[in-house]
């Protein structure tokens, strides 16, 4: 509406509907809904093992039998759907754990459609947590990462993800063609109807800091921002937002969130695709841990932040808060 269209309604005064809770409920415009969450879930070998993450209260890494104890408390406070990140007993540069019949993710997919079939199992495709140098495709010998040849190990990790059992494959790494290279295996196998989630618009971001010890997958070397976004490029990101919807991608990204809806609002607005908001480890931790402080009231301003995401367009919510996010929207 703009000012001149107010002008018209002399008679306008907003304060009329904000006169109780349940008037505001009543004219409320965005909501959140539990069906809108995706709870991350790190997972490694082991059993009865919850590993604290130093930075990132309240998450661990869990061996597959803690993983269905987290979500099965999850689903049942009505999160439908978490999203795997494997942190593998070994490492080498072929990133031979990502594909492995017995790798971890394959193995946490297995067990969690066998006792939560009705849980959406989302896993990441990417290389770095099974590198030994962290990156996110295959290095050459002076350091630098090999766009096409990563894209046959991308595809083969999605293939095995497909076959344990997955509902969704998410490509994370940023290499260029990787949705059209994870289409065309997928679609040769036989899992023509396996849904992609891309990571469309992924930005080189200081809000990783925490995932890379969850995920034990800082680069040895270098950095990822000759393959993840720049954060000052806007029409970039709607570039690499069209390239993977061209490619196939069912479902698309952006991450990180909140430093990012612009981004957000662009995408939904232009594509109008399903559009995943991913709410990174740093903007959780910064909550919990000025809320650690009592500096904030950790509850309403994690609703607030992620009210936001929704506002800006995103119809799913990725978010390490998602089971107590569930839980709030339940009382």
């Amino acid at each position: 509406m703009s000012l001149n269209s107010v002008g018209q309604f002399p008679n306008y005064r907003p304060r009329r509907l904000r006169q109780s809770p349940a008037m505001r409920r009543l004219v409320q415009e965005t909501r959140l809904s539990a069906d809108q969450l995706v709870l991350p879930l790190f997972v490694r070998a082991g059993k009865k093992l919850r590993q604290p993450i130093s930075s990132m209260p309240g998450v661990f890494q869990l061996s597959p039998d803690e993983m269905l104890v987290e979500a099965r408390n999850a689903h049942d406070a009505g999160v439908p759907a978490v999203l795997l990140f494997g942190i593998p007993e070994t490492k080498d540069a072929k990133a031979s754990g990502a594909y492995a019949q017995n790798g971890i993710v394959q193995k946490a997919v297995r067990l969690l459609k066998k006792e939560l079939p009705d849980l959406l199992v989302i896993t990441d495709v990417c290389l770095c947590e099974y590198m030994s140098h962290g990156h996110c495709g295959i290095v050459e010998a002076r350091g630098r990462v090999l766009n096409d040849p990563s894209l046959k190990l991308l595809a083969r990790a999605a293939v095995s993800h497909a076959e344990a059992g997955a509902d969704i494959v998410a490509p994370s790494d940023m290499m260029d063609g990787r949705v059209r290279a994870l289409r065309e295996a997928l679609d040769t196998n036989g899992f023509l109807d396996m849904p992609i989630l891309s990571y469309a618009a992924k930005f080189a971001s200081a809000y990783y800091g925490p995932f890379r010890e969850a995920a034990e997958s800082a680069p040895q070397f270098g950095d990822r921002r000759s393959y993840q976004m720049n954060g000052a490029n806007a029409e970039e990101a709607m570039r690499e937002v069209a390239m993977d919807i061209q490619e196939g991608a069912d479902m698309v990204m952006v991450k990180p969130a909140l430093a990012y809806l612009d981004i957000l609002y662009r995408v939904k607005t232009e594509f109008g695709y399903p559009t995943a908001a991913y709410s990174v480890s740093a903007e959780y931790s910064m909550i919990k841990a000025a809320a650690a402080k009592g500096w904030i009231d950790e509850r309403a301003v994690m609703m607030e932040t992620l009210l936001s995401m929704r506002r800006a367009g995103a119809d799913i919510l990725i978010t390490y808060a998602a089971a107590d996010v569930a839980r709030w929207l339940k009382s």
